[in-house]
């Protein structure tokens, strides 16, 4: 299947706006994040669009039938349906993050998640709007890791399903109440999937290829996860990371490159900048300690 091309995204790159990161998610939902100043751009594409105020922003006007309005800030979010027009005044700076996802993709997500198809779906138009939730996703999220690194693919696709299935909730002219989920995994399910995860630990785990390998939904299998493991599939599969590549550590004949890539990590810098993170020290000082023990 071939990737949806984002209108958005290209316009964007075809005025003032520098592209600063991007990511192309293996369910076909981009991230883009951007820097503008002093310019005037009109928005209307065949997808959705999320947009997060990262920094700046207060002189962000958009045009409304009574003239133009501004309101933005850090934290603050505009949401851009399909088929919906704006036309935005960037007067001074303002750095964002972008998440466009199409319809085909929104829709079988609801279907997924729900379990029935809605007979009309359309996401409400939103600007200069604050929401909590959207906040903690994009930023304890989708800001805290580096895109590029395979082992965040796994962190990245689990958000940009919680904030496409919170759009659905919050923004949308669906009514469904929000999907039930009781009790955990089959315990035959949990230990297929956790060998499934080991075996696997040295890839860019998605969300989607947990999900499938459990029959569920990207929703009910988050949720019934956490209910069996106590922690996110993200969490989990981190920490596994991490599990190897101590016992790795252990034996002295084993480069930090091989050990990065057998734990799913693209360079040795990202391998031992998310170890540090976790655990204080760097690899190598790790390996000198258990020497020394």
């Amino acid at each position: 299947m071939n990737a949806p091309t984002y209108q958005t995204f290209d316009m964007l790159q075809r005025h003032k706006a520098q592209l600063r990161h991007h990511a192309r998610l293996s369910d076909g939902t981009q991230l883009a994040h951007w820097f503008n100043s002093g310019d005037r751009v009109t928005n209307l594409s065949n997808h959705h669009t999320l947009s997060l105020y990262i920094a700046d922003g207060y002189d962000t006007w958009h045009k409304t039938p009574n003239g133009w309005r501004n309101g933005g800030g850090p934290d603050r979010f505009c949401l851009m349906p399909a088929g919906v027009e704006s036309t935005w005044d960037l007067r001074s700076d303002l750095s964002f993050v972008h998440l466009y996802c199409s319809e085909a993709h929104l829709r079988q997500l609801a279907e997924e998640t729900w379990d029935r198809s809605p007979a009309h779906l359309q996401l409400h138009e939103k600007v200069f709007a604050s929401d909590d939730r959207i906040t903690q996703l994009y930023r304890h999220f989708l800001l805290s890791c580096d895109w590029q690194q395979p082992a965040n693919q796994l962190m990245l696709s689990s958000a940009s399903t919680l904030l496409l299935t919170h759009l659905l909730q919050r923004y949308s002219d669906v009514r469904w109440r929000a999907p039930q989920t009781r009790g955990g995994l089959a315990p035959a399910v949990l230990r297929r999937l956790i060998a499934f995860i080991d075996a696997h630990l040295d890839r860019p785990l998605t969300l989607a290829q947990l999900s499938h390998e459990a029959s569920l939904s990207e929703f009910h299998f988050a949720r019934m996860f956490r209910h069996s493991m106590g922690e996110a599939p993200h969490q989990y599969v981190m920490r596994r990371r991490m599990q190897r590549a101590q016992q790795m550590l252990a034996d002295a004949s084993l480069s930090l490159t091989t050990i990065a890539f057998s734990c799913g990590f693209h360079s040795p810098s990202h391998f031992s900048n998310r170890f540090r993170q976790i655990h204080g020290v760097s690899p190598s000082a790790y390996r000198n300690g258990q020497r020394g023990a």
